[in-house]
């Protein structure tokens, strides 16, 4: 009964077929921007992650955080992790592009690459497990990820001062162990 009202198509006995969120033309789409590095390698450490709207380009959310002593890919996983955290919290069901400097973690998330190295796994595995089935994945050139880099240097700045630094609220996660 095209065109007809729900409580017509009640009426008739016939049940409305709910759509899927997924065929819904209305699904929002959003961006994470992440970064994350150490100076020295490895050395002080840290990450930003930036959630934004794809179309108005306006930050939903943003996390950074001073990770200690780890190596440059340790910070950017971590800042990968940390984005698919605020996606899950603000903006699940979102279509979602995940927009990252680092061409070896996106090309090992897009499964083009391997992980090879066996402190990698459990962080591209933890990544894995956030991600939402369709992610399409981007490498970037740094200055097109400036906000997440910007966040990510903050963030190391603090780590060599042995400072604590957490800009929003930092994923807890017990089958990593990250802060």
């Amino acid at each position: 009964m095209a065109g007809c009202t729900i409580e017509t198509a009640r009426a008739v006995g016939i049940r409305p077929r709910r759509r899927a969120r997924a065929d819904m033309a209305e699904r929002s789409r959003v961006v994470i921007e992440a970064d994350g590095g150490s100076r020295g390698n490895p050395g002080p450490a840290g990450y930003g992650a930036v959630l934004k709207d794809a179309v108005t380009g306006a930050v939903i959310a943003e996390a950074a955080e001073a990770i200690g002593r780890a190596t440059n890919n340790v910070a950017e996983y971590r800042g990968l992790i940390a984005g698919l955290h605020l996606y899950a919290e603000h903006a699940p069901g979102a279509a979602l592009e995940v927009r990252m400097d680092s061409k070896l973690v996106v090309e090992q998330m897009a499964g083009r690459w391997k992980v090879k190295h066996p402190d990698m796994r459990p962080l591209a595995l933890a990544a894995r497990r956030l991600a939402p089935a369709e992610v399409t994945w981007t490498w970037v050139p740094r200055l097109q990820n400036a906000h997440a880099d910007r966040l990510a240097n903050l963030a190391m700045d603090a780590a060599a001062r042995g400072e604590v630094y957490v800009v929003g609220d930092p994923p807890q996660s017990p089958a990593t162990g990250l802060s």
